[in-house]
């Protein structure tokens, strides 16, 4: 009797491989997805971190404030005004008794332009020009041939006074007969604008003037110097009078570097301090 061998199931065998690659390969497939899956949710991530720091502004340091802006309006008309100064208060006393023979200044101030507040010399030019005017229409008149008696033909009435494009200095000036002089200094070049004597004084006031003068042993000089060595800044006004007391001073006012204004009497015969008041508009 033959024995023959049971054949192998190679089908069976072949199909238990295949499954088991088929496994392998869902395994695999899994595996990518995730890592995929992964990549993309970081490039996600990523991409939303980046889109919210372009939603949040960059810190800017917000600008200081302008010095300026803390200045009152006094204080910024100051500034202004000592910016464009080039001729200092000593200068300026110096230059104004030069225009004066023999004179003394008993009130210097520094203003802006068209600021000089004193109506003396304008209203001496005004009335000079108008005599002169009238006498000129006169002599026109009374002339057959309607010309001017004078032999140029030129105006008898004086030049119109200089103005200042810039600030300028306006001193009283006092002469030794206690004539009083108004003269105004160009602040930037130092020339005399204008040297006017005032029409209205009379003997009496001419001569109270005068002794007040005697009495003032303090020059403007020496006076400011006290003043600034009390507080330190710039000289911008002096005016020689008595105070409540009826003593005879010298009222400095001086500007400070943050602009603040502090008026310093200063005894006109000792040189002493007798007050102080600042002004902090």
């Amino acid at each position: 009797m033959t024995y023959d061998p049971r054949p192998k199931n190679t089908g069976f065998l072949r199909a238990h491989r295949l499954r088991a690659a088929g496994a392998a390969c869902v395994v695999l497939t899994a595996a990518l997805l995730t890592g995929c899956g992964q990549d993309s949710g970081s490039t996600s991530t990523g991409t939303e971190t980046s889109e919210a720091a372009r939603a949040v502004p960059e810190r800017t340091t917000s600008p200081s404030p302008s010095p300026s802006a803390s200045l009152t309006e006094d204080q910024q008309k100051r500034k202004k005004l000592l910016a464009s100064t080039k001729i200092t208060f000593d200068k300026a006393v110096t230059t104004a008794e030069g225009a004066v023979k023999g004179g003394k200044v008993t009130e210097l101030d520094l203003k802006g332009p068209g600021k000089s507040d004193d109506d003396t010399d304008a209203s001496a030019s005004a009335s000079a020009s108008a005599s002169a005017s009238t006498s000129a229409s006169a002599s026109m008149s009374a002339s057959p041939t309607g010309a001017s008696s004078s032999p140029s033909g030129s105006s008898a009435s004086p030049s119109a006074s200089p103005t200042a494009t810039g600030p300028e200095w306006v001193a009283a000036v006092v002469a030794k007969d206690g004539t009083e002089h108004t003269v105004r200094i160009d602040a930037v070049n130092g020339k005399v604008l204008q040297s006017v004597e005032d029409p209205d004084q009379d003997t009496q006031e001419k001569s109270r003037t005068a002794e007040r003068i005697a009495k003032a042993t303090q020059t403007p000089q020496e006076a400011a110097k006290a003043a600034t060595d009390k507080a330190k800044g710039t000289v911008t006004s002096l005016d020689l009078d008595e105070n409540d007391k009826n003593v005879l001073v010298w009222s400095v006012d001086v500007v400070a570097k943050d602009y603040k204004e502090t008026t310093v009497d200063i005894d006109a015969a000792s040189g002493s301090v007798t007050g102080e008041h600042v002004d902090n508009d």
